[in-house]
């Protein structure tokens, strides 16, 4: 079954290139519909397919790569009533407008707030700690691997997106619950926030 991304910005168009080039099929969507995106499908090959937000929230894995401050609209735009069973990624980083400022959580984990945009759903962070430009990139380096950090709440859900990344060629990392794992993970404010790292051979 394809992977679906909600979101075509930088980092939506990082993680489609990668997935097509590992051999995915990827159905990717953004606010203003699928004509829009013929372009970025036309670059990236017939296995990336421009859809709906709700064509994209169809699929078994679903990637959230929209900004922190559209993501209940984008979820919102995929009509989802149950979400049970479908595996979300969620790359968001609560940075909000109009100097990209870290937005009050009230001591929470971002994915926690993002957990319960989509009941029932078995949310994973991961791809987040990177910048766009370098999700893009080949992610073998003549150092080694790199390294991608994931957390959550679903242990299988978590080593899905485990393979799916090593499938690409990241070295994929569990850190556990969202709770723990999760907070290590956030930007701005956790540690593995940013970290350019690589796994040596």
């Amino acid at each position: 079954m394809p992977i679906g991304i909600i979101g075509a910005g930088a980092v939506g168009q990082a993680l489609a290139g990668r997935f097509v080039a590992a051999g995915e099929q990827v159905v990717i969507s953004n606010s203003r519909g699928p004509a829009s995106l013929r372009d970025l499908a036309a670059r990236t090959g017939p296995a990336l397919r421009p859809a709906t937000v709700g064509e994209a929230a169809d699929q078994e894995i679903v990637v959230l790569a929209v900004p922190w401050r559209r993501l209940g609209e984008a979820v919102a735009a995929a009509e989802v009533t149950d979400w049970q069973e479908r595996i979300v990624v969620d790359t968001t980083n609560p940075l909000g407008p109009p100097d990209f400022r870290a937005a009050d959580l009230g001591g929470r984990v971002s994915s926690e707030i993002v957990a319960g945009l989509v009941p029932g759903a078995r949310l994973v962070k991961a791809f987040n700690t990177l910048p766009p430009d370098v999700l893009g990139a080949d992610p073998l380096t003549p150092a080694g691997r790199r390294v991608i950090f994931l957390s959550g709440d679903h242990a299988r859900a978590n080593e899905r997106v485990a393979r799916l990344a090593r499938r690409v060629g990241w070295a994929a990392t569990d850190l556990g619950r969202l709770a723990d794992g999760g907070r290590l993970q956030q930007f701005p404010g956790g540690p593995l926030a940013a970290l350019k790292l690589v796994m040596e051979p």
